[in-house]
């Protein structure tokens, strides 16, 4: 079971996720989360046309690694666990 502060964490990426949701569908994508790591690391997974768009790595860094981090500052990184992409 999640401490609190750590599912406090989790409903505010989750939040965060459901504000790029919109933008991803839009172009045939969506996004899950997966994990937050005892270190930091929150694991997304990308779905649909994220999976193979050339632009994906620039939409982590750019775009869910900044809304992560701006509802949750101390989130080390952001990792597409289908991608192997790390930002």
């Amino acid at each position: 079971m999640a401490l609190p502060e750590q599912q406090i964490t989790i409903e505010r990426i989750e939040a965060a996720l459901n504000d790029l949701r919109p933008f991803l569908a839009a172009d045939g994508g969506d996004i899950t989360f997966e994990e937050l790591t005892p270190e930091g690391v929150v694991h997304v997974r990308l779905h649909g046309a994220c999976t193979s768009c050339a632009m994906s790595p620039m939409t982590m860094k750019a775009g869910v690694e900044e809304a992560i981090k701006r509802v949750a500052p101390h989130v080390k990184g952001v990792v597409a666990v289908n991608l192997g992409e790390t930002v």
